[in-house]
């Protein structure tokens, strides 16, 4: 009997030596990462906590950058070995439309996660336009209808209506366009010779970096602004802002983020590239499972000055199933952040396309397209191949369950119809979709000498 402890030691040294005599033989173990300190970039953190790079053979630094452009040419000239990302960044660069790099997608960081936010002011004039319910709360999701009105006053008091997002290939930028569009106000076009997109614009959007949002709207240089969390909430906290909608109730369960390497990265350390899709495939995993349940440990992990360094009770106001808007308005949102739930690691080939529907829709890509040429450039960019084989590994260690994950997807979803204007998605069919918009580039139109033809 006493042999047994011995016995069973031998075995689970055997065990564990076989398991790492299967570890993937990567290429570069050593690597650095980039990110915003923004909430969605918990994966990166949470595979580094928890050990799962460490567990692939990976030793990685995790890098905060000053703002996205920063991070995209660290990624492009190699300072960074890949990001979190836009989910246009890497759709951008590899059309060209702006630094132009062929940057690809394995895996995508999470749904949902941002939010509109208005100034006290801005809000105590929306609210004369807003039904309220009979406990005297308004009535959710907030339409752009109820901003409306209060451009036009600012306009006719010669005021002109700034707004801030973060990058112009953002889904900030694209999610406060189609929710001001939804309401009827224009949010102006690019052009190649004119990249501000204000042209015809009834409110004008500039680029502002996540942290200093609530700043830039305390100034009063900036009414409102689309952000990712936590500076929605830091907004409340601070009591300068309502957030007014968030992008759940713009889009339901939308692709947010996604982490972006160069192709030749990819190329170059194959086996790396999977190791490092395996790691954020369980941390996402970890964020979501058994209800949400590790999420007050994430947040404490977040909280930290290292990764978004906001205090903790203005993280968990979003990350923990609730969100805030008016002061004291806490509502239950428990989608409000989604990691793999939903299949939201798999990158589907029908985000990218809705991504470049909207650099059509507002100019970025200044010229029609046809349907197969949103195809052509969606699968260059997003590698569900790539996703798959890393989850293929993942279910034979048994870390992972194969029923997770969409084995026989083309990588288009279904058509997709809950937006806060009704107008449905369908990934196969671009044109005619951007065709359905009021407001918004369609057909051979382009933005030329200040004004749109064609």
């Amino acid at each position: 009997m006493k042999l047994r402890p011995l016995i069973t030691g031998i075995v689970l040294s055997i065990a564990a030596t076989t398991a790492q005599a299967e570890m993937l033989d990567v290429e570069k173990d050593e690597l650095t990462f980039g990110f915003i300190k923004l909430t969605d970039m918990a994966p990166l953190a949470v595979a580094y906590e928890n050990g799962y790079f460490e567990d692939e053979g990976l030793f990685v630094t995790l890098e905060a950058q000053a703002n996205w452009k920063v991070l995209l040419d660290g990624v492009i000239d190699g300072k960074l070995d890949g990001a979190h990302m836009l989910a246009g960044q890497p759709l951008a660069a590899t059309i060209g439309f702006g630094t132009e790099a062929h940057i690809i997608t394995p895996f995508s960081m999470d749904l949902n996660g941002n939010g509109i936010t208005v100034s006290n002011e801005i809000w105590a004039l929306m609210k004369e336009h807003i039904p309220h319910d009979a406990d005297g709360k308004p009535v959710h999701p907030i339409s752009a209808t109820a901003l409306k009105p209060v451009v036009e006053k600012y306009r006719a008091e010669g005021k002109p209506f700034n707004m801030g997002m973060v990058f112009p290939v953002s889904t900030h930028n694209y999610e406060l366009r189609y929710w001001l569009a939804a309401g009827g106000l224009k949010p102006g076009y690019y052009s190649p010779e004119n990249v501000t997109g204000q042209i015809e614009a009834d409110v004008l959007l500039s680029v502002t970096p996540p942290p200093q949002m609530p700043a830039t709207l305390e100034a009063g240089t900036i009414y409102g602004y689309c952000v990712g969390e936590p500076w929605n909430q830091q907004a409340v906290f601070k009591g300068i802002g309502v957030p007014v909608i968030t992008d759940f109730e713009i889009w339901k369960n939308n692709p947010e983020k996604v982490f972006g390497i160069t192709a030749e990265f990819a190329e170059k350390y194959p086996n790396t590239t999977l190791a490092l899709t395996k790691a954020l495939i369980r941390a996402a995993q970890w964020l979501d499972e058994n209800d949400n349940a590790n999420r007050p440990a994430a947040v404490e992990i977040l909280s930290r000055p290292e990764y978004v360094g906001a205090d903790y009770e203005v993280i968990a106001n979003s990350m923990t199933g609730t969100f805030e808007y008016e002061k004291g308005d806490k509502r239950e949102v428990p989608d409000f952040n989604v990691f793999f739930r939903y299949h939201a690691t798999y990158p589907y080939y029908s985000d990218a396309v809705w991504y470049l529907t909207q650099m059509r829709r507002w100019g970025q890509i200044a010229e029609a397209k046809p349907d197969g040429w949103y195809d052509e450039v969606a699968r260059k960019v997003y590698r569900p191949d790539i996703y798959l084989e890393a989850a293929r590994l993942l279910v034979e260690e048994g870390q992972v369950q194969e029923a997770d994950f969409p084995w026989d997807s083309d990588g288009y979803r279904e058509p997709q119809d809950e937006f806060i204007d009704g107008i449905a998605f369908d990934g196969r069919q671009p044109n005619a979709y951007l065709e359905s918009f009021p407001i918004g580039l369609k057909g051979g139109q382009t933005v030329k000498g200040g004004s749109v033809g064609g």
